[in-house]
């Protein structure tokens, strides 16, 4: 039996191949896509020699579903009568009695909400059992996201806060790097230079969080002399509600996230 199915070749689906074959999970013979568009199909098996590329789905051990969430239903009907072990969904917003209906009855499901840092391999991943799932079956699910970054583990009702954190966080912080750069250029920094900055500054932030153990406070206070030039441009975001305003965006995200799911 084929050992993995990707139902999707779009970009999620391409990261998760990527990382799999990238971190040797598999080989290239041990996975097969499903993607309906034909000249997707061919830009795939030629990327990835020996990798099988079908428009139908066959079954396999685990099965990945990675298509917008309109199309969840109709993937997941698709695999009816087919031998399938488990199924992981990264689809946002599409929850486990959905998929649990949507396939036979006592197919291990696990609901997962990674996010677009995956395509890079520096993901964060969050995965929820469904009904039928084993401790063995969310193993898998951390083994296939792993590949891509981090994975943990929440309830199904805590993956809407995950989509309003790790799922939309992305955005946030690219909005922030937006600001810095206009910032410098507006204080007379070439572009060019401007971003190049910016951009260093945020990968060797996060570096300090992830290498060293110290927490995002106290890394900030080190930066912060009493009476310096961080402390003065630290009291405008104060000023300005910065801090509640991303706690806001957060829940506002969060909530969306829960209505999606409820409609």
């Amino acid at each position: 039996m084929t050992r993995l199915e990707v139902i999707g070749g779009g970009r999620m689906g391409e990261a998760l191949l990527g990382g799999l074959l990238n971190s040797g999970w598999a080989e290239a013979t041990d996975l097969v896509v499903v993607e309906p568009v034909a000249a997707r199909r061919t830009e795939l098996a030629d990327r990835y020699p020996g990798l099988t590329v079908t428009d139908t789905p066959g079954g396999a051990d685990g099965v990945v579903i990675a298509v917008k969430p309109g199309q969840v239903v109709e993937a997941c009907r698709a695999l009816a009568g087919l031998t399938v072990g488990r199924v992981l969904s990264i689809a946002a917003g599409v929850t486990i009695e959905r998929l649990e209906s949507s396939l036979a009855s006592d197919v291990p499901v696990v609901r997962a909400m990674p996010n677009t840092p995956a395509l890079v391999g520096a993901g964060a991943s969050a995965i929820a059992a469904g009904s039928h799932a084993s401790d063995t079956d969310l193993a898998w699910a951390e083994e296939v996201l792993g590949a891509v970054g981090i994975v943990v583990r929440v309830s199904e009702s805590q993956l809407d806060a995950v989509t309003g954190l790790s799922g939309s966080g992305p955005a946030y912080v690219f909005l922030v790097t937006e600001a810095l750069i206009e910032a410098g250029v507006l204080l007379g920094l070439p572009r060019d230079i401007s971003t190049d900055l910016t951009v260093q500054t945020l990968l060797g932030s996060a570096r300090l969080l992830v290498d060293t153990d110290d927490d995002a406070p106290t890394l900030r206070a080190a930066v912060t002399s009493p009476g310096g030039t961080t402390a003065a441009g630290l009291r405008v975001l104060e000023d300005r509600a910065t801090r509640a305003a991303f706690i806001a965006a957060v829940a506002a995200a969060s909530e969306r996230s829960a209505r999606l799911a409820a409609d």
